[in-house]
Formats: C-alpha cells, sequence, structure tokens
C-alpha cells in the first residue's frame, strides 16, 4: 500500500519565506503561467484575468491572526473567488507567526473603538459643550 504524504514534505526545497509570506514556487509560476497563456492567447477578458490573478492574495486575508472584520473581507471574496478555482490549494501564504497569544479585537469592539476615536476628535461648536 503506497504511504500518503505530507504536501510540506512533497515541497522540501521548493517553497520559500519571505517575511510572513511562504511562496510554494512551482505552483505560483504554474497558476500564473496560466493567467499569463489565457490572457496571452485571449481566452479570458481582462477584469476576470485580474481577479483570478488576484485569490491568492484575496485568500490570505481569511488569516487566523487577521482582525475579524479583515476575515469577514476575506471569507467573503473567497466564496467570490469559488467559480473561479478559489478552493484550490494555495500558492501563496500567509504562515502561523510563533505568538499566538495575541487577542483578537471583535467586530463590535473595533466598531466601539472607531466611534470612541470619532467622540474623542470630534470639533465642538463655539458655545456649546458636550454635555447638552
Amino acid at each position: 500500500m503506497a504511504e500518503a504524504y505530507d504536501v510540506s514534505e512533497q515541497n522540501l526545497g521548493m517553497a520559500s519565506r519571505i517575511g510572513p509570506i511562504e511562496i510554494d514556487w512551482p505552483r505560483t509560476i504554474g497558476y500564473y503561467g496560466g493567467v499569463g497563456l489565457a490572457w496571452a492567447f485571449e481566452l479570458l477578458e481582462p477584469p476576470l484575468l485580474l481577479l483570478i490573478a488576484a485569490i491568492p492574495m484575496l485568500k490570505m486575508l481569511n488569516h487566523p491572526e487577521a482582525s475579524k472584520s479583515t476575515r469577514f473581507v476575506g471569507q467573503l471574496l473567497e466564496g467570490v473567488a469559488k467559480p473561479v478555482g478559489g478552493s484550490a490549494e494555495a500558492t501563496i501564504q500567509l504562515t502561523e507567526t510563533r505568538s499566538s497569544t495575541t487577542h483578537h479585537t471583535t467586530i463590535v469592539e473595533e466598531a466601539r473603538q472607531l466611534v470612541h476615536h470619532l467622540r474623542k476628535n470630534r470639533a465642538e461648536p463655539p458655545g456649546r459643550s458636550m454635555k447638552d
């Protein structure tokens, strides 16, 4: 019986890290090479090709360490990308950082912080106070 291999073991030496980004070179070259061929042979319109080319970047918005609002947008855009291969294995992805104890604010907390910031920085009209 054939032994199952971990994908990361198969790509040993074929992927590299640039800061928090990991690039699987063979898949990335194949992916963008296919996009380039589709453009060269005019198989797809440029706006659709741009969406297809952006899919790996859109998938990075759904990183576990991103804020909930960023992950929401990432998942929303991933849903848009599903019909054009958005469920495929990532060619470019963010890697896990060493500190997994970071606190993630909720959308409600982010909204409260924004409202507080806006109220604090709002200019008062002359002769009126915030308590009126």
